[in-house]
């Protein structure tokens, strides 16, 4: 078992978004940070690809804020449902009327219909020290 000081978390944000504020906070909880920006709009994710994804493998949990518009995002969105470890929490950050949009794709993890707060990152942070003891 790895050690939760050690253990990354995969911070998805858009092109353009910085998600400065939540990994320099996740950071000052000893959690080190991952950063993607995802696919550039022509291009494949490697994950989605068949290359795999060492972020996403290495990953012990996820903050999701990409595009649920895109249908590729969607897609990265489902593969890290169904390949990421069960105790793997993963948190989405939905704009207005994704939630029932995408109610399919969001049906197996938490969403955030706000940018996170201190609160929600520190009980995440909290979650995923807990799934690694």
């Amino acid at each position: 078992m790895k050690d939760t000081h050690q253990a990354p978390i995969l911070l998805d944000v858009p092109p353009g978004g910085d998600g400065e504020f939540d990994r320099t906070f996740l950071e000052r909880l000893d959690h080190p940070v991952s950063m993607c920006h995802g696919p550039a709009e022509d291009d494949l994710c490697p994950l989605l690809g068949g290359k795999g994804c060492s972020l996403f493998e290495d990953a012990h949990g996820i903050v999701f804020a990409l595009d649920l518009d895109r249908p590729q995002h969607r897609d990265i969105l489902r593969r890290y449902r169904k390949d990421a470890a069960a105790e793997v929490p993963i948190r989405v950050v939905v704009r207005p009327g994704q939630a029932e949009r995408y109610a399919a794709e969001l049906a197996e993890v938490e969403t955030w219909e706000h940018e996170p707060s201190v609160a929600d990152l520190d009980g995440f942070a909290a979650e995923v020290e807990a799934a690694d003891r």
